[in-house]
C-alpha cells in the first residue's frame, strides 16, 4: 500500500536533516500579474503525525485552511514575509521571492541549523546552511507546511484587497492571468496592486 503523502515527506526530511533543527521554506505568488509574493518558513516538531499534509497546490482550499490553523497551533516555529508589487518590479520576481524567503527565515523564533528551500536556488544573505530542493513542497514535510502557510496568507491578502479594487475579481483569481482578469485589465487598466513589469500589464499600462 502506498504510504500517506505526509509519511513519505517526513521520511525524506529525516534523511536530509539527521539531528539538525530544520526549517522548510516556500513561497506563493510568483506567477500572478498582481499582488505580493509571500514566503513562509516552518519548523515542525519531530515525529508529528500530519495526516493530509502535502504540496499546497494539491490541496483543496478548505483543507489548506485546516492545515494552516494546525501549523500555527502546533509547529515549533513559523513566520512569513511579504514583498509587494513595486519591489517585485524593482528586483524582478525571482529575486523578490528569494528576499521574501530570507525575511521569513530571519523572523523565526527558533533558529534552524539547516534550511530546506523549495526550488533550485539558494537564498542570498542567509547565514545558515541551506539545501535547495526542486519540487521540495512535494518532497519534504516542513516545506509542504511552509507552502500551505504561504498560500493561505497570500490568498487572504488578495481576498482583502478585492474589497479595495472589486472591479478586477482578485478574490476569485488571486491575481493570476485568467481570462476574467485580462478582460478587466483591458477595461480598467492596471491598479497599484499590479506588477507593472509583467508583460500583460506593461502592454496595457497607460503612460504616467
Amino acid at each position: 500500500m502506498t504510504p500517506e503523502p505526509w509519511r513519505r515527506l517526513a521520511r525524506q526530511e529525516a534523511r536530509l536533516a539527521g539531528d539538525a533543527t530544520v526549517a522548510g521554506v516556500d513561497e506563493a505568488g510568483r506567477g500572478p500579474l498582481a499582488g505580493p509574493v509571500v514566503a513562509a518558513a516552518v519548523v515542525l516538531e519531530r515525529g508529528g503525525t500530519w495526516a493530509g499534509l502535502d504540496d499546497s497546490k494539491k490541496l483543496a482550499p478548505e483543507r489548506r485552511e485546516q492545515l494552516y490553523a494546525r501549523v500555527l497551533a502546533e509547529a515549533r516555529a513559523f513566520a512569513w514575509a511579504v514583498v509587494g508589487p513595486r519591489a517585485i518590479d524593482r528586483m524582478n520576481i525571482r529575486r523578490a521571492s528569494l528576499e521574501a524567503m530570507r525575511r521569513a527565515v530571519a523572523r523565526l523564533a527558533v533558529a534552524p541549523a539547516l534550511v530546506l528551500v523549495d526550488g533550485d536556488a539558494e537564498i542570498p544573505g542567509l547565514a545558515v546552511p541551506q539545501c535547495p530542493l526542486v519540487s521540495g513542497d512535494a518532497r519534504v514535510l516542513s516545506i509542504a507546511a511552509a507552502s500551505v502557510v504561504a498560500k493561505v496568507v497570500r490568498d487572504r491578502i488578495m481576498d482583502r484587497l478585492d474589497r479595495v479594487w472589486p472591479q478586477y475579481g482578485f478574490a476569485r483569481h488571486k491575481g493570476y492571468g485568467t481570462a476574467e482578469h485580462l478582460a478587466a485589465l483591458e477595461v480598467h487598466g492596471p491598479c497599484a496592486l499590479h506588477r507593472y513589469s509583467f508583460a500583460p500589464v506593461a502592454e496595457i499600462r497607460l503612460p504616467l
